[in-house]
């Protein structure tokens, strides 16, 4: 029977490299909302989703956004937005999933973190907020989930070469970037998307509660 697994942020960058990966394996069924399908900024619409979603097997938290800027100017709806979609939007969704995990016998859930929910940065106070936060709740939900065979953890990529990365990061820059990488390369998103896979098959019986990151050695 193919494992379902549910998937935000699907549509570009990491998250599309992820669920094209898992399509790619007969035995695993993906579900990659829409924006219009699910709104991860209006709880009403994250309800309405889980209410006509089928049992999970897997979910992962892969949507997100980034948005710098000094202390001085962080509005009340930057704080919001950002919070919303790196926090509780994943929250509420893994409130929504375990009920169906645990009728199933068990489950996996991905969060995504970052570098940056490892270590900060200038004008990266909300981002780091959401992200560290985010650990916090997979080591604790990995306490009380595991006598549920539910096994959660978070992935912490560094510099992906995406298109975004691509569209905002000019040349010269990432050249610079990619020289303070051991690897001196900056990650392919299917290079993520494999750990995910992994952390998400049945071949993950024992890591949970962990913080991976995957980084090229920029933080060692």
């Amino acid at each position: 029977m193919k494992r379902t697994i549910l998937v935000t942020g699907g549509s570009r960058g990491i998250g599309n490299s992820i669920v094209e990966l898992l399509r790619a394996d007969d035995s695993m069924e993906v579900v990659a909302p829409s924006r219009t399908e699910l709104d991860l900024l209006d709880p009403e619409s994250i309800s309405r989703f889980l209410a006509g979603a089928p049992d999970f097997d897997g979910l992962v938290n892969a949507a997100g956004i980034n948005i710098l800027g000094k202390l001085e100017t962080l509005d009340d709806a930057t704080i919001d937005s950002m919070y919303s979609t790196n926090l509780l939007a994943p929250l509420k969704l893994i409130q929504g999933v375990v009920p169906g995990m645990r009728r199933r016998g068990g489950g996996r859930i991905v969060n995504f973190g970052s570098i940056w929910g490892v270590r900060s940065k200038e004008f990266r106070t909300l981002y780091s907020m959401t992200k560290f936060g985010l650990v916090g709740v997979t080591r604790a939900l990995a306490r009380e989930l595991g006598p549920d065979h539910i096994l959660i953890n978070t992935v912490a990529p560094g510099y992906v070469l995406t298109e975004m990365t691509r569209k905002n990061v000019p040349p010269e820059e990432q050249a610079r970037l990619c020289g303070e990488i051991p690897l001196r390369r900056m990650a392919e998103p299917v290079e993520i998307a494999r750990l995910v896979r992994f952390l998400l098959s049945e071949e993950n019986t024992y890591i949970t509660g962990q913080n991976i990151t995957i980084d090229g050695g920029f933080l060692a």
